[in-house]
């Protein structure tokens, strides 16, 4: 959430999708006055975004993309959301149309301390970040970093610098669509 709040500006429009219960979004509210809107398909996580005071659209995420036009927001917010759309790709793609910078944030799973854990139980992780067991869970695909910058690479998104952060990888990644320059700032979480 930190690194994610040192990114936005003071007053910008950010779109949340997969936002869960409008944490994230109430507290960008209240530090940086931003204009905050949240994308859930669960109500029960949607009317907990609405009690926080965060504006909150309960449905599809391309249905709820499609509302806005090209550029609308400042940001778009896409936490731990990816790894569980069938349509990842199409995603990224019109919240690229949408926003002028798009956070993408997910678990690498091939962390070597994840791989570890596995290696190590024989098991799937269930932690804070999962709390879950897998029989409990909603379908996952699992993305690493390098299967990322695979897509980026294969959809010619030029990945411009990276960084590491504690508990945080961090790239920044320029992406040429239709000729226009966009950003995408990619952050794995590592576990």
């Amino acid at each position: 959430m930190k690194a994610i709040s040192e990114w936005i500006g003071e007053g910008d429009r950010v779109l949340d999708l997969g936002c869960g219960r409008g944490i994230l979004l109430s507290e960008l509210m209240r530090q940086k006055g931003v204009y905050a809107v949240g994308v859930d398909s669960d109500f029960e996580k949607i009317s907990r975004c609405i009690k926080r005071g965060v504006n909150a659209y309960h449905g599809d995420i391309m249905d709820a993309l499609s509302i806005y036009g090209d550029k609308f927001f400042d940001w778009i917010i896409c936490s731990r959301t990816l790894q569980e759309l069938e349509n990842a790709r199409e995603v990224v793609f019109e919240s690229l149309r949408v926003a002028k910078h798009v956070a993408v944030g997910f678990v690498n799973h091939v962390y070597w301390r994840n791989r570890l854990a596995i290696a190590a139980t024989g098991d799937r992780i269930v932690n804070e970040v999962f709390p879950d067991r897998w029989e409990s869970s909603r379908p996952m695909n699992a993305i690493s970093v390098n299967s990322f910058e695979g897509f980026s690479k294969k959809n010619d998104i030029t990945i411009t610098r990276k960084h590491f952060l504690i508990n945080v990888y961090l790239l920044i990644i320029c992406i040429r669509i239709l000729g226009t320059n966009r950003c995408i700032v990619l952050f794995a979480m590592i576990l």
